[in-house]
């Protein structure tokens, strides 16, 4: 797995004594930084950063004095939920539907591609993944069948 980060002072340090850098350094994650000076490469996470300083915190601040980080946060999670289910989006891949369902959309196209090129999963190996998940439309399979999860939506 690969993330991807600005080159911002809560991201970088040292893998031994920086606590961000110690958590991919444990889970085998590779952290790899952009380039200085370009947003650009990081663009979609800048622009969802400006949504949110525009949209929720301008907003918020000038509402709502704010006496603990519970309380905001509190607030932050409304509006992401609102965000992501209820306000539709136009980007690159949304095309006027929510996030949420681009993402359950986009589930049934990555399972018609590994079906399409890894064949069907193996009964066994379906039964074992899926036998916790009651219900197929919270069922989540990435292109490893061992990557599968339920989803809690």
């Amino acid at each position: 797995m690969r993330m991807l980060t600005d080159r911002g002072t809560e991201y970088c340090g040292n893998r031994e004594t920086h606590e961000y850098e110690l958590y991919p350094a444990v889970e085998d994650i590779d952290h790899t930084k952009i380039k200085a000076k370009s947003p650009q490469t990081n663009g979609i996470c800048e622009r969802f950063n400006k949504t949110v300083q525009n949209e929720f915190y301008a907003v918020a601040f000038r509402k709502k004095i704010y006496t603990s980080i519970e309380q905001l946060q509190a607030d932050l999670d409304t509006w992401m939920n609102s965000y992501n289910t209820k306000r539709t989006h136009s980007g690159k891949f949304c095309f006027g539907k929510t996030p949420m369902q681009t993402f359950i959309d986009g589930v049934a196209v990555a399972r018609k591609y590994e079906i399409q090129n890894t064949g069907n999963l193996q009964s066994d190996e379906h039964n074992s993944i899926s036998s916790d998940c009651k219900d197929e439309k919270n069922y989540v399979t990435s292109q490893k069948s061992s990557d599968s999860f339920c989803s809690l939506m």
